[in-house]
């Protein structure tokens, strides 16, 4: 990464199947997680990519294959994925996470709290060498602690991006 170009983090989780039929929009709870966690790294200087967002929270929904590209895209092009793997599993977010340890893309995993994760995404670290896992929890410790995670990272892989560890 050159020093010019904002570092990019793909923030993703549970979508399509947390929108509101009646509403057609993202649970707010959701839609409040992620909307801290765009602040957090936009606030930091970071280009943040996230499909929640980019289709109005459920009200601007693409399709499948027109979701799917770009989002792949976007995997190919980041930085850094941060994603929810969901409770109860996402199969989106699950495919995501598949795709960043396959390219190698540095990753923090946000796990519910008392929630039940797959195997194969608790055990990834253990094959896929820049992943990272943190505990949610609201509140103003849960973004201090992924502020953090995302420093650590930064300085574990410091190769690859040879200027961020400064700049979180």
């Amino acid at each position: 990464m050159t020093e010019n170009k904002k570092p990019v983090v793909f923030i993703g989780g549970p979508f399509k199947g947390a929108v509101d039929s009646e509403t057609g929009t993202l649970d707010m709870g959701l839609k409040n997680r992620y909307l801290t966690l765009i602040s957090l790294y936009e606030e930091s200087g970071w280009e943040v990519l996230n499909a929640h967002r980019e289709e109005g929270w459920g009200l601007a929904m693409v399709p499948a294959a027109a979701c799917t590209g770009r989002d792949f895209q976007w995997m190919k092009s980041c930085d850094l994925f941060v994603a929810f793997p969901g409770d109860p599993a996402s199969p989106g977010t699950h495919v995501e996470i598949g795709w960043a340890s396959a390219l190698g893309r540095p990753t923090i995993l946000v796990l519910e709290e008392r929630g039940h994760h797959a195997a194969l995404v608790t055990g990834l670290g253990d094959v896929a060498p820049s992943i990272a896992y943190l505990t949610y929890r609201q509140g103003p410790e849960f973004l201090s602690s992924l502020a953090q995670a995302t420093a650590d990272m930064a300085a574990r892989i410091e190769e690859i991006w040879p200027s961020l560890a400064s700049t979180t």
